[in-house]
């Protein structure tokens, strides 16, 4: 994939799409996925992804458009990150854990022309316009075993051209789609094998879902590094411990709520050998921490957002630090860190909330405690957001994009966050817009008013509570609000926890939503569990 002359000697276009066919040429015995009971070979995985692509054709798949994907994490999803692309197209990878209308409004939005799907999730995508081909998992396969094996090489005549769409939970009401890269992908890619420490003999299971910012790219950095994939459908400890001894796993990631589910599994017992674990979506309790390194897991702590490919910064590990007491040492193993591999030096700051006279940004003191908003710019930022330049342009403001995570930024460089500027609730790695939340709790006859905040939880981090004021004269219970919400959100957006009564508010009338916060926090040090 070489740029045009004259440049074409001493450049060639980023692109993950690479990564599997080298792995291919280069390790032609090697196991590359692992799915159930099957088993495919790199060589028979770039066929098996040749056929794919030839299949998208033939249902009418153009360079440009965008391709839809409703999977659990198994081969299909995984074959579709290089698939997708390599007929020219962008992956949508849908989030399964979404409701029906949360789903049409996304493949609307992407324009997806074709929607792939679990026979199980059927339901989701039954009602989709007509002109959006849907295909089952199990009719795809029959498809792929007679297509052409000829190589399809269909490649972004730009690394700067999507790769991907990964919408957002709706932190702000409906969801974003976030734009990847060829460039972007391939870049991110690289990090995440350098910081997980991925080679040739890894094997990599698959607790992370794919459909969660392209797996953190991992879906094209095992591929590169010519490790095996270990497909999951659905995170079991029980399965987890068993894949782990059966398969040799050595490697795998998943935000603190699947650490904290191993740790506490009555089945958990220390590993046979070593097993990197990059964790992320919520900083992880020291606890957790120390309980799976007491396992023989080797912790990695990462920090990102979907904007950010997944992982952006890395709490590189300083030797120095292994003398530490245990409590001590995952205390600084909990700190987001510092800007990975292929992050420039400026490229992640910690900045005040006013900028300066001339707009630039403001850097925080490292002081440990001044608190700012983490910005971010460079490889591991998103091209921006699909068909909406406002909101690309707000998340931009200054040059850098604003995660709205408030940290404060350490002297040796290592930030650690501390709250959060956005009503988000980050739920065992999930987002979940409290706006999205309360719309449904207002639905109820009975509610005349309500806020949803976070509320600390010690399985998932953090979990949605309703405070609610009903009607005069109303009678409502929490089991039935509950369950009201339930029919109309996922389960992890659902609230865990009701209370009745008055809302604080400002003298012009605004729910105050801080107080509601700092009331469910006081007992915490900081506001992020």
């Amino acid at each position: 994939m070489l740029l045009d002359a004259p440049t074409a000697v001493h450049l060639r276009r980023l692109s993950p799409l690479d990564f599997l066919e080298r792995s291919a040429a280069v390790y032609r015995e090697r196991v590359a996925v692992v799915d159930g009971d099957a088993r495919w070979t790199y060589p028979e995985m770039l066929e098996r992804v040749y056929r794919f692509a030839h299949v998208l054709a033939a249902l009418g798949v153009v360079k440009g458009d965008r391709v839809a994907v409703l999977c659990k994490n198994e081969s299909t999803l995984l074959e579709a990150h290089f698939a997708v692309p390599a007929a020219g197209a962008i992956l949508c990878a849908l989030n399964i854990r979404l409701v029906k209308n949360e789903i049409e409004y996304i493949a609307g939005h992407c324009g997806a022309t074709v929607v792939v799907y679990d026979a199980e999730f059927a339901p989701l995508v039954a009602d989709l316009p007509t002109p959006v081909v849907r295909i089952s998992v199990d009719d795809l396969a029959a498809l792929i075993a007679h297509a052409s094996s000829e190589r399809f090489d269909n490649p972004a005549s730009d690394e700067d051209e999507t790769i991907s769409i990964n919408y957002t939970s709706g932190t702000t009401g409906q969801p974003k789609g976030v734009m990847y890269t060829h460039r972007g992908a391939y870049q991110n890619a690289l990090a995440e094998i350098f910081h997980a420490g991925l080679r040739p003999e890894s094997v990599y299971l698959w607790t992370l879902p794919m459909f969660h910012c392209n797996g953190w790219c991992f879906p094209w950095a095992v591929t590169a590094a010519g490790a095996t994939h270990v497909c999951l459908p659905k995170v079991d400890p029980e399965r987890i411990f068993a894949l782990i001894e059966r398969e040799g796993v050595t490697h795998f990631c998943g935000a603190p709520t699947v650490l904290i589910g191993l740790a506490n599994h009555p089945g958990a017992k220390p590993f046979a050998r070593p097993v990197s674990v990059t964790t992320a979506g919520a900083p992880p309790a020291p606890t957790t921490i120390a309980q799976m390194e007491a396992l023989g897991a080797v912790i990695t702590h990462v920090y990102g957002l979907t904007e950010t490919y997944g992982p952006v910064t890395v709490c590189a590990w300083q030797p120095q630090w292994d003398t530490l007491e245990p409590a001590e040492r995952a205390r600084m193993k909990a700190r987001q860190g510092v800007g990975m591999l292929t992050v420039g030096p400026d490229d992640v700051r910690v900045v005040r909330n006013e900028p300066a006279a001339d707009g630039s940004l403001v850097d925080v003191p490292r002081d440990g405690a001044t608190q700012g908003e983490i910005v971010m710019r460079g490889n591991n930022v998103m091209k921006g957001y699909y068909d909406d330049p406002a909101a690309t342009a707000r998340a931009f403001a200054g040059g850098y994009f604003h995660s709205g995570d408030i940290a404060v930024w350490h002297a040796d460089g290592y930030l650690e966050i501390q709250d959060r500027a956005k009503d988000v609730i980050i739920s065992g790695g999930e987002n979940i817009s409290t706006v999205q939340v309360e719309k449904a709790i207002l639905e109820h006859a009975a509610v005349l008013e309500c806020a949803v905040v976070a509320k600390p939880d010690d399985k998932w981090g953090e979990v949605p509570k309703a405070f609610v004021t009903l009607k005069p004269g109303a009678s409502l219970g929490e089991d039935e609000l509950i369950a009201h919400c339930r029919e109309r959100l996922p389960g992890y957006k659902t609230p865990k926890a009701v209370e009745f009564g008055d809302l604080p508010k400002t003298s012009t009338g605004k729910i105050q939503k801080f107080v509601l916060r700092e009331r469910e926090w006081q007992d915490k040090g900081k506001r992020v569990n």
